[in-house]
């Protein structure tokens, strides 16, 4: 070891550093879940104003698209990003991706409509999103692990279920205003200027996140790291070469959690208004009671999975989307209350034992040289692929068949295959993922 690998270890950060760090980390999290929010509830009037000449079909179609085709470039924001925040440090990058997140939202308020400017609307519309996209590429993964290596060992699952109780809060923040802006004006003014407020907000919340992130160190482990002189210096090549197991792995199981948060958060309002026609005001009621239900739960289900470990939790959530995706779509299909929001309840307390859990688990999978860029880019990758994607692809095959049960084939499939990752993957509940180049739970830690 070299005369820099001998150099004092930082050390753990006090309580109220490490709460600064997750409330920092979270924002961006939030940030970008209250944009897939409003989005999502603000279908029809971004439609209209964006896409006039369809049909509705189609404009919810080309809506949708908007979410989906910015994923294309979220690979290439986890290339870049996050291996740029294994060499430069964590916070610099995840203060830049809060701003570019929250300044392609707040410019979407922004754009004229389609009866203004003719296709140039929806050609900035496009533009907006696919910033959007690129930033996001290089947030998740930065934030998981900004959070992971502040925590503590023994409570990292507790205060890495706050990275998902961020994107719990910004959607039902988003899905409120949303709601709020369609309730309370004329449909005139909704469409003309209402349902631009949302995304105006979105500058105000990015600016708290920046400063809640720009005032913090970097953390401990990177500062370690760098003392050391053991920080990657050509760090997309080394994740390559490194811990592309890790990587693959790591996209295996994102599928299923892809595919079930954005068929849940993303695409289920259009799911119970269009699709089932339940009212508005009442699928509201239940999408956000179950999303607050959610947030009281994440917590817990974190600081449980510091007690028995993450794979039990993991592979319970797994299992339970095989086996009850079905039935819980089919109590949805019945269109009333009572059976809705227990459908719905079924699925939210499947997605939380992943949430609750996630924020602990996959950063784990990395070393500290390779965290942030290995986590960027299998995230990123398998995103791109089957998150954003869901709500289109869904939509098109019940547009083609008819069939109302496809979100639960569509999650069984993510299941299946989400079982063998997560069996493959080392139990990390406890373990130190300090040490910059040792895989956690796979290998001994090094003597320093």
């Amino acid at each position: 070891m070299s005369v820099e690998g001998k150099r004092e270890s930082v050390g753990q950060a006090d309580d109220r550093t490490v709460r600064r760090a997750v409330a920092g980390a979270a924002m961006g999290n939030a940030v970008e879940w209250f944009d897939y929010a409003i989005y999502s509830y603000l279908v029809t009037a971004i439609g209209l104003n964006f896409f006039p000449e369809a049909d509705p079909t189609a404009q919810t179609m080309l809506v949708f698209a908007g979410i989906a085709i910015p994923f294309v470039l979220r690979p290439f924001g986890g290339v870049l990003l996050g291996p740029l925040g294994d060499k430069f440090g964590r916070r610099r990058v995840l203060a830049f991706t809060i701003i570019m997140m929250s300044g392609a939202t707040f410019c979407i308020g922004l754009i004229p409509s389609y009866h203004s400017i003719g296709i140039a609307a929806p050609v900035l519309l496009l533009l907006a999103r696919l910033v959007q996209g690129f930033s996001t590429g290089g947030e998740y993964g930065g934030a998981a692990t900004f959070i992971a290596e502040y925590a503590p060992d023994h409570r990292r699952g507790f205060y890495g279920s706050f990275l998902e109780f961020g994107t719990l809060a910004g959607y039902v923040l988003g899905a409120s205003l949303a709601t709020a802006v369609q309730l309370g004006l004329p449909q005139e003014a909704l469409l003309s200027w209402g349902w631009r407020i949302p995304f105006l907000i979105a500058g105000p919340l990015g600016l708290i996140g920046f400063y809640l992130r720009y005032r913090l160190e970097d953390t401990p482990a990177f500062r370690d790291a760098e003392n050391a002189g053991e920080t990657a210096r050509a760090p997309f090549r080394e994740c390559m070469q490194a811990v592309w197991p890790q990587i693959l792995n790591l996209i295996g199981f994102v599928i299923l959690l892809n595919v079930a948060v954005y068929t849940l958060l993303t695409y289920m309002p259009t799911y119970l208004t269009q699709v089932l026609q339940i009212s508005e005001s009442e699928s509201l009621l239940i999408i956000i009671g179950v999303m607050l239900g959610m947030m009281a739960v994440i917590a817990p289900v974190g600081a449980l999975s510091d007690r028995i470990g993450r794979k039990p939790l993991l592979l319970a959530s797994a299992i339970g989307f095989l086996l009850l995706s079905y039935p819980a779509i089919a109590l949805i299909g019945m269109r009333d209350p009572l059976p809705v929001t227990v459908g719905m309840v079924i699925l939210a307390l499947l997605l939380v034992l992943m949430l609750g859990t996630i924020g602990s688990a996959l950063p784990a999978m990395f070393p500290t040289r390779n965290r942030y860029g290995g986590f960027s880019i299998g995230y990123s990758t398998s995103t791109a692929a089957f998150g954003g994607t869901a709500p289109l692809i869904i939509t098109a095959l019940i547009d083609a068949t008819g069939n109302t049960a496809i979100p639960a084939f569509y999650l069984m499939a993510a299941a299946a295959i989400a079982i063998v990752p997560i069996l493959l993957m080392p139990e990390t509940a406890r373990v130190s993922i300090s040490h910059p180049t040792a895989i956690p739970g796979t290998e001994p830690v090094p003597e320093r």
